[in-house]
């Protein structure tokens, strides 16, 4: 009986990098790292692989295999360390620590990267521009903004997208799935950070300040908004009379007195508006709706720049 597991005893040597293994068969697919040897293809597509193991989990991809299933939830995975690590979100296990604060991870991938914020170490370079990443997954992600490359496309309309996850989002507007839901009202989201600011309506909590005037705002879009009262920037510019404005879309709604577009139309006569304001503004000479009041006398205006007016009367 062979015993060198026992013996720890490892007699096969890489020739290259001096690296010893116990068993011959450990160090000539070590060796596959040196000579960039595949020899084992997808029978599919035709991806080689260094490792046997590695080409039989790729498989999985093409037939929809998932043999590792998690035991609380249930959850199907393709691959058995992606069960494990599924695993530690019922346990919280987190068996991965930073040497430096402490700080603990269920993955080991997690907190490597996390290291680099101590170290400060970014390794991955843009070769167009120079630019470093601590990850190489965002240095690839960066160069497309440089390549123009979008490599996710949604296979009901075929849009185009440079970010999977922006791509995932997309298939939202066709699925109608909003899987990100209030807890307080339980209303529903296509996006977290949707979910997320609608919360704030519920708690009140106004986090971004303006640093001129100390305004505050539920959403940081409102607050950079707000700051060009005080820069008087003016970014979305009119292509055909120079017109600049503040947001796009006030100049997409200026745009159509050049075009004459009128894309809002009233159900009841037929009249049609460059703007829903305006459109909305006009049904209620049909339904009688008056929906702002006189703070002093009752009196009720279809429009609120009437009731200001008519609220000077009483000052």
């Amino acid at each position: 009986m062979n015993n060198k597991s026992h013996t720890r005893e490892k007699p096969y040597s890489c020739e290259v990098c001096g690296y010893s293994f116990a068993w011959k068969p450990n160090m000539l697919r070590h060796m596959r790292m040196h000579t960039g040897e595949k020899p084992y293809p997808c029978e599919v597509c035709g991806t080689s692989f260094s490792a046997k193991k590695h080409m039989l989990q790729h498989m999985r991809t093409h037939t929809g295999e998932k043999p590792y299933s998690c035991e609380v939830c249930e959850t199907s995975f393709a691959q058995k360390p992606h069960m494990i690590e599924h695993m530690r979100t019922h346990t919280g296990e987190k068996p991965y620590s930073c040497e430096v604060c402490g700080y603990s991870f269920a993955r080991k991938q997690h907190m490597l990267r996390h290291m680099q914020t101590h170290t400060g170490e970014k390794p991955y370079c843009c070769e167009i521009c120079k630019s470093t990443f601590t990850e190489k997954q965002n240095m690839l992600r960066h160069v497309r903004t440089h390549t123009g490359e979008k490599p996710y496309s949604c296979k009901i309309c075929g849009s185009a997208f440079t970010l999977k996850q922006h791509m995932v989002r997309h298939m939202r507007t066709h699925t109608g799935e909003k899987p990100y839901s209030c807890e307080i009202c339980n209303s529903a989201f296509t996006l977290r950070q949707s979910m997320l600011r609608h919360i704030t309506v519920h708690t009140g909590e106004k986090p971004y300040s303006c640093k001129v005037c100390g305004s505050l705002f539920r959403w940081k879009q409102n607050m950079l908004l707000h700051m060009r009262t005080h820069t008087g920037e003016k970014p979305y510019t009119c292509e055909i009379c120079g017109s600049s404005f503040t947001i796009k879309q006030k100049m997409s709604l200026h745009l159509r007195t050049h075009t004459g577009e009128k894309p809002y139309s009233c159900e009841v006569c037929g009249a049609s508006f460059t703007s829903k304001h305006g459109m909305v503004r006009h049904m209620r000479t049909h339904t009688g709706e008056r929906p702002y009041s006189c703070e002093v006398c009752g009196s009720l205006f279809t429009r609120k720049e009437h009731m200001l007016q008519h609220l000077r009367r009483h000052t």
